[in-house]
């Protein structure tokens, strides 16, 4: 593992932090392979039970880094990284069958942007910002954002985001549901990220996988599809040693502990 990505567990916590604040913790080859090998790998970690992703420094990802970018159209304008590297990103983070919460201290541009709205929470602080910023450097949406912008902010906000790439501020991007929550102070994103972290990770984490796996298929699916979905997904919660034991909890007039199981 590089120095480009950070990983920090505390109890069933792991935080990952993107490394590159001279740059804006923007992308390059190394930090994509980072992100996208740590998810594959936290993604069947049971000690882990919930993720922040944060950013170091005053932003959170500045996007691709158009530097290392520069230099490889000099060589080949076929770029594969889309493929390779943030579309496996972006999958991962959307269907991690633990909670993930995203940091977004700062500016999230381009794909930054659109990993951070992939996550199931963000939190926010008064120099949050957002920007669509695909449009400047003449390219379409990536890592997911034509999938996650609409279904946060709608179709016709979504156009206008990903068309003008203007910035989001804090106070607008909380407003209209791109940040989950706005805190007071900068230096306080990263402990409320990791504090609401904690707070699911204590919790029932296989209903929380088996929630976010439903809303995905009854978001673009039929009512049919859903209620499928919904059976699935029961059968498997009903099963549990988390359901056995709020079940227990609640008859005895007890506060249920969830192990993840």
């Amino acid at each position: 593992m590089t120095d480009v990505l950070l990983v920090d567990r505390t109890d069933a916590v792991v935080t990952l932090t993107l490394n590159r604040p001279e740059a804006m913790n923007s992308f390059t080859v190394d930090l994509k392979e980072a992100l996208r090998d740590t998810l594959t790998q936290l993604e069947t970690d049971r000690s882990c039970r919930a993720i922040v992703l944060a950013g170091a420094g005053n932003a959170f990802c500045g996007g691709q880094d158009l530097r290392e970018h520069a230099a490889l159209l000099e060589k080949s304008t076929d770029l594969d990284t889309v493929r390779v590297h943030y579309n496996p990103i972006a999958q991962r983070l959307a269907s991690m069958p633990k909670p993930v919460v995203a940091a977004v201290r700062g500016m999230a541009a381009g794909a930054g942007a659109s990993l951070a709205l992939l996550a199931d929470f963000r939190i926010g602080g008064p120099k949050t910002s957002f920007l669509m910023a695909f449009a400047n450097v003449a390219l379409a949406g990536d890592s997911g954002i034509s999938w996650s912008l609409p279904r946060i902010v709608g179709h016709a906000r979504a156009v206008e985001l990903l068309l003008l790439a203007e910035p989001v501020k804090a106070q607008r991007a909380y407003e209209i549901g791109m940040l989950s929550r706005l805190v007071e102070d900068d230096e306080q994103v990263l402990p409320a990220a990791q504090e609401l972290a904690a707070r699911l990770a204590a919790g029932p984490t296989v209903a929380y996988g088996a929630i976010k796996r439903e809303l995905s298929i009854g978001d673009a699916g039929t009512l049919s599809d859903a209620l499928a979905a919904e059976a699935q997904a029961q059968s498997i919660c009903g099963a549990t040693a988390d359901h056995r034991n709020a079940v227990a909890a609640f008859v005895n007039k007890q506060k249920p502990v969830y192990e993840g199981r």
